[in-house]
């Protein structure tokens, strides 16, 4: 009877192979799709990706933006700031924030 102990002191045995997990792609959205849970412009969200309040993970072939699951965070943060900041203000202190 086999029960993974090495010996009597009841350790462990190292696994003969190690199980990897497959890595789970993050879901992309397309800018239509980022506007639509959002309710935000596509100008405003072309504005925040070259002001540098967000940006985007990737770019299709036909060079489209494909903007992560992380946008929406950073996007709720830049509307909490903008009624008592500039967007320039807030571009600073989110800078500041992903430097730590």
């Amino acid at each position: 009877m086999a029960v993974g102990l090495a010996g009597m002191g009841g350790a462990p045995r190292a696994a003969a192979h190690l199980v990897r997990r497959p890595r789970i792609p993050q879901k992309l959205f397309k800018i239509g799709e980022v506007m639509r849970h959002t309710g935000l412009s596509r100008q405003t969200l072309h504005n925040y990706t070259v002001m540098g309040l967000i940006s985007e993970s990737e770019r299709t072939e036909s060079g489209h933006r494909l903007y992560g699951e992380e946008v929406f965070e950073r996007l709720s943060r830049v509307a909490e700031l903008k009624g008592r900041m500039t967007l320039l203000q807030i571009r600073r202190l989110l800078e500041k924030e992903d430097a730590q």
